[in-house]
């Protein structure tokens, strides 16, 4: 269960958790049992790859926002561009020549218009500088929604979660409250 206000930090087999997200979000088939979101819940995905997003895609970024979004004014879509520092100019760019970093701050602008209350993020910093990195752990840390979280950022998962789930390699779980570094201490008392 996920309860209001949980954000969840999941650790272990990466490849596991990429899987799990992915048919949280119906992108893969599960081997068995069944989910269910609330009726009042919308969700926003950020992928550990997003090439899926940008690949054969010719598109300003401006005009790649536009398909995802139901207002089409230029004033719109360029307020949650200029949150990710496209302004002016940049809206112009073609996402076939963005960098790893810019394709991030894309995807970050498109979860932010979707206005969702659970955020499902699968490696949110890979191809971001230390400024980005931290403004990422900002809005997380004040997002007043759910969020179900993967990152190799020990900052991130210790300032952001206050529930962490390891997935192991024999697919058993293990659930706890409480930050990372206290779940890394109640590991360690385990090995004591």
């Amino acid at each position: 269960h996920v309860y209001k206000g949980d954000k969840i930090a999941f650790v272990g087999n990466e490849l596991a958790l990429t899987y799990l997200f992915k048919v949280l979000m119906d992108e893969e088939p599960a081997d068995s049992g069944e989910y269910k979101f609330g009726v009042s819940i919308s969700t926003s995905y950020f992928p550990h790859d997003n090439s899926a997003y940008f690949d054969g895609c010719d598109l300003s970024i401006l005009d790649w926002m536009r398909q995802y979004s139901k207002d089409q004014t230029e004033t719109y879509l360029r307020g949650f561009l200029g949150k990710m520092l496209f302004s002016a100019d940049a809206v112009f760019k073609p996402v076939n020549v963005l960098s790893g970093g810019e394709k991030v701050r894309c995807m970050f602008s498109r979860m932010m218009m979707f206005g969702s209350n659970m955020l499902i993020v699968d490696q949110p910093t890979d191809h971001l500088d230390l400024e980005s990195i931290t403004a990422v752990n900002n809005g997380l840390k004040a997002f007043a929604g759910n969020i179900l979280l993967s990152s190799h950022d020990y900052e991130i998962i210790n300032t952001v979660a206050n529930r962490i789930i390891e997935i192991k390699d024999d697919g058993s779980f293990v659930d706890r409250p409480g930050t990372y570094e206290d779940f890394l201490e109640w590991k360690k008392s385990l090995s004591l």
